[in-house]
């Protein structure tokens, strides 16, 4: 079934533009695959999709009208609009909140940004705990993801 369900992402990619997890999953659903959202997460992982402002796109290939360089990992906006759900800090912390199963891309995508102020990040699930110097910089931190995630 997971065969199935990974090459019908592909062709469902390959023949409209998908904007987000929730329109995919339907679009999922309408050909017979009923799939959580954590599900999902595994599958764009595994399949090594990327979003862009066309939406999801496959790698290497032409999805939603764009091209995906080779291994360009997505940036850390593209990873927060289709993970990030709220953030707060808490003192010299900030707590990223994120879509079930989307805390290891979110945590990895802010290991690559290499922000001065973020020491590093530990991911749960759906939550991400990002390490600041101290707290003028985790409200710092806290600013510029909350920013991103209201783009």
């Amino acid at each position: 079934m997971k065969i199935q369900r990974l090459d019908a992402i592909r062709e469902v990619l390959t023949s409209s533009a998908i904007a987000s997890q929730d329109e995919l999953r339907r679009k999922l659903r309408r050909r017979g695959f009923r799939v959580t959202q954590a599900t999902l997460s595994r599958d764009i992982h595994e399949l090594r999709l990327s979003k862009g402002p066309g939406g999801y796109s496959l790698p290497n290939r032409r999805g939603n009208g764009a091209v995906v360089a080779d291994d360009e990992p997505p940036s850390l906006e593209e990873v927060l609009e289709s993970f990030g759900l709220r953030v707060r800090q808490a003192m010299n912390q900030v707590v990223v909140g994120t879509v079930l199963g989307g805390a290891q891309p979110v945590a990895a995508a802010l290991d690559r940004a290499s922000w001065p102020e973020v020491l590093g990040t530990i991911a749960g699930d759906d939550t991400v705990l990002v390490i600041c110097s101290d707290q003028r910089r985790a409200s710092d931190v806290e600013t510029r993801v909350r920013v991103l995630l209201e783009s």
